[in-house]
């Protein structure tokens, strides 16, 4: 496959569709939110690539708030769910409840639908909760349905879930399991705005403005969105690439560099493959290109790995984080073209 091949008349029209979606959204979430490029542009790519997203930072850093606003400038129904320590799966998913029939005086059992029946569902500080609680979420964000007495009920479709976690602040917190951390496409760190980005979040929301956010991409908008990515063509050396970086951060693997065998107990699985090749996709007509390349691989690989792996007590008493084991896969791994080439 030819990576710099020109792009069909199609493609054009796909990526200046792609380009105008995402500028009208981006016009509404700026009346806003200020700053925040990268998290905004990784929930994008998040979206269409039927993903969900952990946003995870300090309190005051609007994660809420971030979340809220794109729910309302996309044309989707949207719920927020906040976790606390006596919620339990049916306030998420639903229950039977008994309801008598005005006609016939007859009672039957009907099911009552929780909030997870939503297009965007925020599940604010998801670690607030009980592990029972948690995994009620589990096969609704990886099957888009839930089971409860017996029946299977269909998630309206694009469903997308948005969980935000507070890192510094553990008393009374139940910590995701890796099970369902893996459920999630991207692990988002939300980091503390600049100094003249704090000024402008300060003039803005103690004065009386009151901006008002539209509705400006539809669920047709979205659907569309989510079939492009589907599409975009990528080289076989580029999927090889991006399953040598998660294959490699397994301790098992013989081809592992010795910092992965030395720091790490559990590495990614299959699914992170999986999640760089379609979010490098996204990102490729996020830039404007209808294929994507190694570099868009490297882009997103943080936000892909950093949840999935598991670093064991040498890497706590060395200091070293996730993060770090991904920073250094990066640049362990060649890329198979550019390795090839030089050999020849």
């Amino acid at each position: 496959m030819n990576d710099d091949r020109p792009a069909t008349d199609a493609d054009a029209l796909d990526i200046r569709y792609f380009d105008e979606t995402r500028l009208r959204l981006l016009k509404e979430l700026r009346k806003i939110i200020v700053g925040q490029q990268e998290v905004l542009d990784d929930l994008l790519i998040a979206l269409v690539s039927r993903g969900h997203c952990l946003l995870v930072g300090v309190p005051g850093l609007a994660k809420t708030l971030v979340i809220g606003t794109l729910a309302r400038a996309l044309d989707l129904d949207f719920n927020r769910v906040q976790f606390t320590p006596d919620l339990m799966p049916t306030d998420i998913i639903g229950t039977d409840i008994i309801q008598e029939d005005p006609t016939t005086g007859k009672r039957a059992f009907q099911f009552l639908r929780g909030p997870i029946f939503a297009n965007v569902v925020l599940a604010d500080e998801i670690n607030r909760t009980p592990p029972k609680t948690q995994a009620a979420l589990l096969q609704a964000m990886q099957e888009y349905r839930v089971s409860t007495g017996g029946t299977t009920y269909e998630l309206p479709l694009p469903f997308f879930v948005l969980a935000t976690q507070n890192p510094i602040e553990q008393e009374g917190t139940y910590p995701l399991p890796e099970a369902q951390l893996d459920r999630f496409m991207f692990s988002l760190y939300m980091e503390y705005p600049s100094v003249d980005e704090e000024k402008e979040i300060v003039l803005t929301t103690t004065s009386a403005l009151d901006p008002q956010i539209e509705s400006v991409v539809s669920r047709e908008d979205v659907a569309r969105l989510q079939e492009l990515v589907r599409r975009v063509p990528i080289a076989d050396y580029v999927v090889e690439y991006a399953v040598n970086l998660a294959s490699r951060s397994r301790p098992a693997n013989e081809q592992a560099p010795d910092f992965v065998k030395r720091w790490v107990a559990w590495g990614a699985g299959p699914r992170a493959s999986q999640y760089l090749v379609l979010g490098a996709k996204a990102r490729a007509i996020l830039h404007g290109r209808a294929h994507a390349t190694p570099e868009d691989i490297q882009a997103i690989a943080t936000r892909v790995l950093r949840h999935r792996i598991l670093v064991n007590f040498s890497a706590e008493a060395d200091g070293i984080s996730s993060l770090d084991v991904v920073h250094r896969l990066i640049e362990a791994v060649d890329v198979p073209f550019r390795e090839r080439r030089r050999q020849t």
